[in-house]
């Protein structure tokens, strides 16, 4: 099932990795350049910084990544400029991403990110799809930023951000969409929204201290 809200598409499915169900999300935006441009921006460690976060390792095939304060992987297949699938891990979870690129019409280029993961049950009823969709929508602005201006560097403190009144209206309507695309794919309208505001929650709330 297929949810779209602006210009970002939202898909999620099911299949079957490696013995278990595993659900599958997918994320698509068109950005105003070329697929070589584009392609650039999501696989050169230099310009990664600027708009995800700094990245270490060799981003090559069969190569060994680190992104700082996020997960690891392994780069498994590299079809450049148009399409290159990984693992990312974090902790002891794996999960696996593709990410896929293709002109547009007008001289733009559209990214597909696919994001598969075995997923426990009780934290998909609690936070549902929103609770790493949300953090690949942040992602994708960050890149859509980045490709407007690539020179510009990545802001020191993006937390900031995302607790300002701009950022928690981005993660309400992010965390929004995710749950009419989990109805979409099933999922009770109640349950789904349950989750999305947990979600929300989760991304905005500013900590306390003990």
């Amino acid at each position: 099932m297929t949810e779209s809200t602006d210009t970002t598409l939202r898909q999620l499915s099911t299949v079957e990795r490696d013995g278990h169900e595993a659900r599958v999300a997918t994320l698509s935006q068109t950005y105003q350049t070329t697929p070589e441009d584009l392609w650039d921006a999501v696989t050169t460690p230099a310009r990664i910084a600027r708009w995800f976060a700094p990245v270490t390792g060799d981003l090559r095939l069969g190569g060994r990544f680190q992104v700082e304060n996020n997960a690891a992987g392994t780069v498994q297949t590299c079809d450049a400029p148009r399409e290159f699938t990984a693992t990312w891990e974090y902790g002891e979870e794996v999960s696996w991403l593709a990410v896929r690129i293709r002109g547009e019409e007008g001289g733009a280029a559209s990214l597909e990110l696919e994001h598969t993961a075995v997923v426990a049950d009780e934290w998909w009823d609690q936070f549902g799809p929103g609770a790493t969709g949300v953090g690949w929508d942040l992602g994708l602005y960050g890149l859509g930023l980045h490709l407007a201006n690539p020179d510009a560097a990545r802001p020191d403190d993006e937390n900031a951000w995302v607790l300002s009144d701009e950022g928690k209206a981005f993660v309400t309507a992010s965390s929004e969409a995710w749950a009419r695309a989990s109805v979409a794919a099933g999922t009770p309208a109640e349950a789904a929204t349950a989750a999305a505001l947990r979600t929300t929650a989760f991304y905005t709330e500013m900590p306390t201290e003990e």
